[in-house]
């Protein structure tokens, strides 16, 4: 299994939830439904997507990098 990469095509803001739609096999706009919703909970979800967009390498990066 690939590890998750953030797009360079199709990505909003930075690409989060463009890279989890993909890793679960979802459309992009369903994920990015399913994070709006979840915000209307209580709980770190912006600090989340934060870490996320820092830890997720890029497509570009993660090319570069491939053994």
């Amino acid at each position: 299994m690939s590890r998750p990469a953030r797009p360079t095509h199709g990505r909003m803001i930075g690409g989060v939830c463009a890279a989890l739609a993909r890793r679960f096999g979802t459309s992009n706009t369903t994920m990015r439904v399913i994070f709006l919703v979840s915000c209307l909970l209580p709980g770190p979800q912006f600090l989340l997507y934060l870490a996320l967009w820092i830890l997720l390498p890029s497509e570009k990066t993660a090319a570069r990098t491939a053994w």
